[in-house]
């Protein structure tokens, strides 16, 4: 049986310091003047956060020299 590999996209480090810059933008400057959005984008941006963590801890360190393309 033949099994699946864990795969995890590699994310940029740009994607990294947005979840951080609106994260701190959304705690400071949005939630106080509105509950619904501030909670909404500190939600969001953690979670882009954690998805950036993730990507830093499982994915492989040699993913440029594993991409090939696929030809037909």
């Amino acid at each position: 049986m033949h099994q699946k590999e864990f795969n995890v996209a590699p994310l940029s480090g740009g994607y990294m310091i947005t979840s951080i810059v609106g994260f701190l933008i959304s705690a400071f400057y949005i939630l106080p003047k509105s509950m619904t959005w501030g909670f909404t984008l500190v939600l969001f941006f953690t979670l882009m956060f954690v998805a950036a963590m993730i990507s830093m801890t499982y994915a492989p360190s040699d993913w440029p020299l594993k991409m090939e393309r696929k030809k037909g």
